[in-house]
């Protein structure tokens, strides 16, 4: 197996592809031998699509050599989260219930990464209905941390992160409602992107309920990959109404080139209790962002600080959620994880708390829209802890016992604003697990926290080390 191919970015290998140097057969056999001997150790993918990849493989090396014009992903192989459809290849949304569901078409971002020539081979895990923070189910079981197995690689893209983290692909598609694609990339060590609400169609995802709070985005292991994504998977289908801003992912209203960029900084004040070595991670970037030309000053928000958005997302999320599952559900209750059981069985919020949820949420629009006018990005926790342990009710955060919900504190907000958002891994804590840093932008300004990625990249080691499952599948 060539093991070396298995951790180069999508976009080395597609430039590697286009240049004759690799062949598309040679690199999705290597990623499907990949899967086939790591896999059984962290449970990542739940349905390998090993002769339709093949296949596509074959088709790829052929145009290659016919000199036609190429995607700018062609022949690079991807995985898909199973809660997107994908055409005629079950999509089971981590639940017994939909172990016959065969999608007869794509999701719009699927389709869009066939476009651009990438080849899909394999499905991964999900918690079920994409609706918690670790990834466990009934139908495939748990999702393991390649760097520790005892602990979790997030939800509700977990079983997406671990794949890419352990070599399984170069680059996914992930779902995020509070923390599904920027926490796993947290604690797997990969970039995660949560592009402006509508930015990317969400069509072809499911569930189809809270759609004003889902994004659909790119995951990787660079900067680099997620942000020519984008530039594939951007852009209106005609179906999603929320998906109505223009294709182009450009400059917008970034900062000029040569003008310094201003960033905000912040970690315990904004987001409750913050382990020391997340908020020192974010301390470090910080500096790393100012030492490279950057405006950095630590901020505060009244918003962030006057609202737990975890508790107050649960009113939100559950009063429209709950209602929703429980039509699909039916009967079948007794087949369901505990999770989705304990999610049906809440009471019901009130009309009143949850008209005032949603005032809060515009007050919490509102003043991010007056942050931006001073400044270009916020740099702050994706999750205030790095890899917990796996199945736990509440977390012990700087001396403070807190829910294990806690985890979306400082992502949510960002879900409800609508704002793009970026986790980056930037260092490492005492038990060698990966940490991540956020960066928030302005409304469809996703190139200016991209521009941020790439430095604080540029400035990290993080992608110099590979996870234990490395070590032992190419012993």
């Amino acid at each position: 197996m060539r093991a070396d191919l298995c951790y180069l970015d999508a976009t080395k290998l597609a430039s590697l592809i286009g240049e004759k140097r690799l062949s598309p057969l040679e690199v999705v056999r290597a990623h499907l031998e990949r899967i086939s001997s790591v896999n059984p150790q962290i449970n990542a993918v739940v349905t390998v699509m090993a002769d339709e990849a093949l296949e596509a493989a074959r088709a790829a090396e052929s145009a290659v050599m016919r000199g036609g014009v190429l995607g700018s992903l062609h022949g690079v192989p991807f995985t898909i989260k199973d809660s997107l459809d994908s055409a005629g290849v079950r999509t089971v949304r981590g639940s017994r219930l939909f172990f016959g569901n065969v999608p007869d078409h794509d999701a719009t971002a699927v389709a869009r990464f066939r476009t651009a020539g990438a080849i899909p081979i394999a499905k991964t895990n999900v918690p079920e209905f994409s609706y918690w923070t670790e990834t466990d189910n009934l139908a495939f079981g748990r999702t393991l941390n390649p760097w520790n197995p005892d602990r979790t690689p997030g939800g509700s893209s977990g079983g997406e992160a671990a794949a890419i983290a352990a070599g399984l692909s170069p680059i996914g598609l992930g779902s995020d409602v509070a923390i599904s694609i920027r926490g796993p990339a947290h604690y797997c060590g990969i970039v995660g992107l949560k592009a402006t609400h509508g930015r990317i169609p969400f069509t072809g995802h499911w569930p189809d309920v809270l759609r004003r709070y889902w994004h659909v985005g790119p995951m990787a292991r660079s900067v680099q990959d997620v942000a020519m994504a984008l530039s594939v998977l951007a852009g209106p289908d005609g179906r999603d109404g929320y998906a109505a801003a223009a294709a182009s992912v450009g400059a917008g209203d970034a900062p000029a080139s040569g003008k310094a960029i201003r960033v905000g900084s912040m970690a315990e004040a904004g987001f409750g209790p913050v382990d020391p070595e997340v908020a020192a991670t974010v301390a470090a970037a910080a500096l790393a962002l100012g030492d490279l030309g950057c405006k950095t000053e630590p901020v505060r928000l009244a918003s962030l600080e006057e609202c737990d958005w975890n508790v107050l997302s649960a009113t939100l999320f559950f009063a429209e959620a709950a209602p929703y599952f429980r039509k699909i559900v039916g009967d079948r209750v007794a087949e369901l994880h505990p999770v989705m059981r304990r999610v049906l069985s809440r009471p019901e919020a009130s009309l009143r708390d949850y008209v005032a949820a949603q005032r809060e949420v515009e007050r919490l629009r509102s003043e991010f829209a007056a942050y931006f006018e001073r400044y270009d990005a916020l740099l702050c926790p994706v999750v205030p802890i790095p890899a917990p342990p796996h199945d736990l009710d509440e977390y012990i955060v700087a001396g403070t016992s807190v829910p294990a919900r806690h985890v979306v504190r400082a992502t949510v907000p960002f879900n409800l604003a609508g704002l793009p958002a970026l986790s980056v891994p930037f260092g490492w804590s005492e038990d060698g697990l990966p940490i991540g840093v956020q960066l928030v932008g302005k409304w469809f300004d996703e190139l200016t926290i991209l521009r941020l990625g790439a430095l604080l990249e540029s400035a990290s080691e993080v992608r110099n080390r590979r996870p234990g499952c490395q070590r032992s599948a190419d012993r």
